[in-house]
Order: structure tokens, then sequence, then C-alpha cells
């Protein structure tokens, strides 16, 4: 506990006062000297290149290159453009998370994009950034763009900030001037509004790259059943579990065991059969078979491990009433009979019929979805194993 944190501060003090901090400092006296001599040159054209780089920039803390000569400037003159260019840049994201929330067909990308859009409102674009647009690399291209034009129309119409700190939209009272002029206000609020615009447009238009592999978060829809058994949607990382069941559907919390109820066997679903016949819900292997026959396991192609545990308690019938047509190591297609069992046997035993079929390794998967079906038939829809 003593030894790593002691050497990690012997060699990473020295090595930031001796070499990064020197080093760190050189580069950005070359981009303070490179930026005013652009500006020196033509100041619509530093406009585009810091506008354009801006976000870059504060990606690696270089923008605290050209910060000190803006306060420096404001506290000399009273004004300065020094940073009109990189004033807006915000809003360009805010433009694009608005586009990529519109299109995107990513659940978890809209649950994060939509904070981000709240807070690029109000300057602050690092959620946009290191959340969304940077890792699908052409929304923050495109941002970086817009960002460079509407820098340079910033040093087109000679914005100005008459004071410093302010970012979003509260950047927009350090436009006016200190008689009240409104005209530098109004243009920039107009280049940021086409500037988001833009950005917005664009955005529709160019394609929306995955974040997380696909829509593979979306529930399928029940109206979508296969005519007969479907075990896998492997393109998508995702595997539909077909029931091997026919009865009424009963969400697992309502199972009268505990340990299935609680989850402590995994994610499921549980079925109070209509008929004693259970079939394989996915193609795969079985894995495992209860000598008593109230129970069977398998493994689906794509990894899923399945219970079908039949009733509750019914290892107690020691196997009466059970017909086991399967064994360990057998391969099975989806739709197989694995099972037969007299339901009359298990209720004149007093013991309830309703039966879990459970994902076993769901700490495997991101989550296991269910049907919302309350009556269902062997093959139709029943889970959903999201990886």
């Amino acid at each position: 506990m003593f030894v790593v944190p002691f050497f990690t501060i012997l060699i990473s003090v020295p090595l930031t006062f001796l070499v990064v901090g020197p080093v760190a400092n050189l580069i950005s006296d070359l981009l303070t000297n490179a930026f005013q001599a652009v500006m020196n040159f033509s100041p619509i054209i530093y406009g585009f290149i810091l506008g354009l780089l801006w976000q870059v920039l504060v990606m690696f803390g270089m923008h605290w290159a050209l910060v000190p000569l803006a306060i420096l400037d404001i506290t000399t003159n009273g004004v300065s453009s020094i940073l009109s260019a990189a004033l807006f840049p915000c809003f360009t994201q805010t433009g694009i998370l608005g586009a990529i929330m519109l299109k995107t067909k990513e659940q978890k990308v809209k649950t994060i994009s939509m904070p981000a859009f709240v807070s690029s409102i109000f300057g602050v674009t690092e959620p946009a950034i290191y959340g969304v647009t940077l890792p699908m690399k052409v929304p923050f291209y495109i941002s970086c763009i817009v960002s460079g034009f509407m820098g340079a129309a910033m040093m087109a119409f000679n914005v100005a900030a008459y004071s410093a700190g302010a970012m979003g939209v509260f950047v927009f009272p350090t436009l006016i001037g200190p008689d009240g002029n409104l005209t530098k206000l109004w243009i920039g609020v107009a280049i940021a509004v086409i500037g988001a615009i833009a950005a917005f447009a664009i955005q529709m238009v160019a394609p929306v790259p995955y974040l997380y592999g696909g829509p593979k978060d979306e529930t399928p829809k029940t109206e979508e059943k296969p005519a007969q058994p479907v075990a896998e949607l492997k393109e998508l990382k995702q595997e539909i579990i077909a029931s091997p069941i026919s009865g009424k559907v009963v969400k697992l919390e309502n199972v009268p065991d505990e340990v299935f109820a609680f989850g402590a066997m995994g994610k499921g679903i549980a079925v109070d059969p209509a008929e004693g016949v259970v079939a394989a819900p996915a193609s795969g292997e079985i894995t495992l078979v209860f000598p008593t026959g109230h129970a069977i396991g398998m493994r689906t192609e794509n990894g899923a491990e399945i219970l079908i545990h039949v009733g509750m308690d019914t290892v107690s019938l020691e196997g009466n009433g059970f017909n086991t047509l399967v064994k360990v190591g057998d391969k099975v297609q989806a739709g197989q009979k694995l099972l037969e069992f007299d339901l009359d046997t298990i209720r004149k035993a007093n013991l309830p019929v309703i039966s879990p079929i459970i994902v076993t390794n769901s700490s495997d998967y991101e989550d296991v979805l269910t049907t919302q079906e309350t009556q269902i038939t062997t093959g139709d829809y029943l889970l959903t194993t999201l990886a």
C-alpha cells in the first residue's frame, strides 16, 4: 500500500518539473506566437483556424496558451477579440447532439446525449465530446469544421468580448458594449444560431455511427414472432429464446420459490403450463438432465445457458410423472421435444406447476429481456439475451 504511491510520486514529480512542464511551456509559447502571427496576417484566417482547432486544444489543455492573452487584452483595453472565434463551438455540439438523438437507434446513445445536449447549451462540452461525438469521430469533425467557419465569421464582423469567463448562453452578455450597443450581441447570436442549425443539418444528412454495436438494446416486438422457433439473431449480438412450454406467462418475481423469485439462479421468466411437454427453446447442446427428470439444462449455440425447471419442489416426486427424451451431450434443434410430464401427477401431489425458464449465466449479458404477452405457445418469443 505504501511502496506503489511512494515510487509513483518519486518518479512523476521530478518528471513533471524537469520534462513535462518545460515541454508543455515550450509548446504553449510556440502556439501563442503562431496564432499571433496568423492574426496579424489575417484575422479571418486566424478565426477559422482557432475555431477549427479550439476543441482539440481544449482536449490537450493547450487553450491556456491564449486565455491569458485575452484576459490581459481585456484588462488593458477593455475589449478583446483574441478568443472571439472560440466562443461558440459549444453550439455546434448542441446542434449535432440534437441530430444524433433524432437519428440514432441506440437507446444508450440517446440516454447519454440528452444531458450532454443540455450541458453544451451552457458551454460545458466535455460530456458531448468524450461521451458521443469524439468516439463517433465524424460528428466531432463536423463540429470542428463548422466551428471554424463560425470563428471566421466572428472575426469578419469584428465581434469582441468586453469581459471574460462566461461560456455557452452566458457568453452573450459579454458582447454588449460599455455604451449599451447591442449590435455585436445580435451578430453573435445570429452566428451561434446559424452555426448550430448548420451542424444539425449536416449531421442529419451524415450517417450516425453505432457506439455499442447497433440497436441491440431494443425489445423485440411480439407481433414479429417467428412462424417456427427461431433461436438466434447473431449479427446483433443478441439471442432470441423461444418458449419451451405453452401456457400462461408468469413474472419471475411471482414464482412461489424465493430462490427463483429473487433471481438467485439468474434472470428469466416462468410459464404456468397448459400441457405437459417441454421443447428446446433454441438449438444447442444438453448440459444437464436431473435424474428425477424435473429439470433440464442446455447451452445454446450462441452460449446462453438455459435451465427449464418443471414445477416447484417436483424433485420430491423422484421422477414419477416425468419422461426425459434426451441425455447430457445430445445436440438438439429448436422446437425438438425434450421432456414429457404429467400435470395431474404434479397437482395431485399439491405442488405448483409453474415452471421457471432461467438464463443461468445472466451475469455474462448486459440484460435479459422478457416477453410482454400473458399467454404463450411453444415456439413463441420468450426471452432475449443482450451481449
